[in-house]
């Protein structure tokens, strides 16, 4: 069961989260009143998003790095293709929904192709917005 001692702040980067040095104790097995009880571990404690995250090294680092601009790189794109799906659905217009179909079916299928959204889902979307414009 860890403790946090010692928390001494080292970086304060708003552009790259902010970063602690950290000593931790980590209780033993074998603690009692003649031992030392505690073996300290160094680590640094990450802060993206308001959350901490330990990390031993500097990969697990990097990887935080890249899952959080691979998260906001996603959520951009499915929310552009969430908004033009939304604006088709308002169309009225069949000519305009007809050509807009195309292009929201292609945005669908870009994000199906990167596991973005499943594959079942936009399949599921894109027939409901074909039957969408055909009953126009």
């Amino acid at each position: 069961f860890g403790t946090l001692k010692n928390i001494l702040p080292l970086q304060s980067n708003p552009e790259n989260g902010f970063e602690w040095s950290v000593r931790l104790g980590v209780r033993t097995l074998a603690s009692h009143a003649g031992n030392r009880g505690s073996i300290p571990l160094r680590a640094t404690i990450k802060k993206i998003r308001g959350n901490s995250y330990m990390a031993h090294h500097k990969s697990a680092l990097k990887r935080i790095r890249q899952s959080e601009a691979r998260r906001v790189h996603n959520k951009y794109f499915a929310r552009t293709t969430r908004n033009a799906v939304k604006k088709l659905k308002d169309t009225s217009d069949k000519s305009e929904a007809s050509e807009a179909l195309q292009k929201v079916s292609s945005m669908l299928d870009k994000l199906a192709k990167r596991n973005i959204i499943h594959a079942k889902k936009a399949a599921n979307l894109k027939s409901g917005l074909a039957t969408h414009v055909n009953s126009l």
